[in-house]
């Protein structure tokens, strides 16, 4: 696992095999960057954006996204061993003054933290879990994310989320067994 573009380009992130975890292979976050910086349907700029990391795992979306220029980023993991391990990322990047880490699940600390409001939500929720869907009422009510904000989320292929409660998808890509969903919180 490597960074691919900017700043980082090239440095290798720490990462570990194990069931628990499945770290975003680099040829999908490659396309998913490229995508947010050559669509006509993303109106936002990854440089100098807020980016909130959910199920962060060992954080080689934020990451990527700070080494291209991203203001912030809150990686939220509630993983004891991974959390390790990005904390090591973290310091191996000297990024500790452009990251914030919240050790907890998502729920918790979405309801319990104060967090910025951001410009792109990234999830990468275990494939089996469709729980993570009920996150995003708790970020409408607390109004975590701007109004030009985009949200993507890293499925398996396979998985057919309801999520037109509080999204509206508008773009589907397919990458062997992953599929990315980017969307805009309904109004």
């Amino acid at each position: 696992m490597r960074i691919i573009g900017g700043k980082f380009k090239g440095r290798p992130i720490e990462f570990i095999k194990s069931s628990v975890t499945r770290p975003l292979k680099d040829s999908v976050k490659e396309n998913i960057f490229n995508i947010i910086v050559h669509s006509k349907k993303i109106n936002i700029d990854i440089i100098n954006s807020k980016i909130l990391d959910l199920y962060s795992g060992i954080g080689s979306f934020g990451i990527e996204a700070l080494s291209r220029g991203a203001k912030k980023v809150t990686f939220i993991e509630n993983n004891k061993f991974t959390i390790n391990i990005l904390k090591k990322n973290i310091k191996n990047f000297s990024i500790q003054d452009k990251t914030e880490l919240i050790e907890n699940d998502i729920f918790s600390a979405i309801k319990n933290e104060k967090i910025d409001k951001f410009d792109l939500l990234f999830l990468d929720p275990p494939f089996k879990d469709d729980s993570f869907i009920n996150i995003f009422e708790l970020i409408k009510i607390k109004k975590n994310y701007s109004k030009k904000s985009i949200v993507i989320i890293h499925r398996e292929k396979k998985t057919n989320d309801n999520l037109d409660k509080f999204l509206s998808v508008f773009l589907i890509k397919t990458y062997g067994r992953s599929k990315i969903l980017f969307a805009n919180f309904l109004t």
